[in-house]
């Protein structure tokens, strides 16, 4: 474990399946001999578990800001943790590129690039060994070791089994509704480059309009109802 206190270097090491592009990460097989001290709280449905990763971290290690499509809890089993969560209405806020945002310096963020980020509300919290975190699907998250680090993730499903793409063995790709939705979208805005730019405008603020009317909550409904 001498690597993880270099000062010069930092580490992050994510366990992985046996054959990553099969198998998806299970502390029980993975690491059988520390399996029987990760204690799974009675609440996670245990039917509906997809896979339990063992994260290790040097201190200062920072995960970019990022969502997950599962509900997962967060372990923490050595080392103090300091986890940063935004709500996916916040998602306008964070400049996303892809599950991530492109702030990577949350706390320093360079306000004339991201204006819009100030009004994103942070939940801050910090770990201990022993806490337990839990992660509801789609809240942005950014975790920072303060120390090194050993925790672990458990993630799992809680939509329908044919919502997740079965190739998907790391557990983060998009709902595969959503996935055509973001093709469908992709194609349209396309299609708008056809046109000259006073119509892409135009129909392009149509398009906002339409999908916000259809589809943000409003007063915790969505907006088919």
């Amino acid at each position: 474990m001498e690597m993880f206190n270099r000062k010069d270097e930092l580490y992050y090491l994510r366990a992985l399946g046996n054959d990553p592009r099969k198998d998806i990460a299970d502390i029980n097989t993975q690491f059988p001999s520390l399996a029987g001290d990760i204690n799974i709280p009675d609440f996670v449905p245990q039917d509906k578990l997809f896979s339990s990763v063992l994260r290790l971290g040097s201190p200062g290690v920072q995960l970019w800001t990022h969502y997950d499509v599962m509900d997962n809890i967060l372990l923490q089993v050595k080392g103090h943790k300091r986890a940063v969560l935004f709500s996916p209405q916040d998602a306008t806020y964070l400049y996303l590129n892809g599950d991530k945002s492109t702030i990577l310096d949350i706390d320093n963020p360079d306000l004339e690039k991201y204006p819009e980020f100030m009004k994103a509300t942070p939940y801050e919290c910090h770990l201990e060994p022993g806490d337990v975190l839990f992660i509801p699907a789609l809240w942005f998250h950014n975790v920072q070791a303060l120390e090194f680090s050993i925790a672990v993730n458990i993630f799992w499903k809680h939509l329908e089994a044919k919502q997740y793409d079965p190739k998907d063995t790391y557990g983060n790709k998009d709902p595969q509704a959503a996935a055509r939705a973001l093709q469908i979208m992709r194609r349209a805005v396309k299609c708008l480059e056809e046109l000259p730019e006073e119509y892409r405008d135009f129909y392009g603020r149509r398009m906002v309009m339409e999908i916000e009317n259809k589809t943000y909550m409003k007063d915790g409904k969505d907006g088919n109802t």
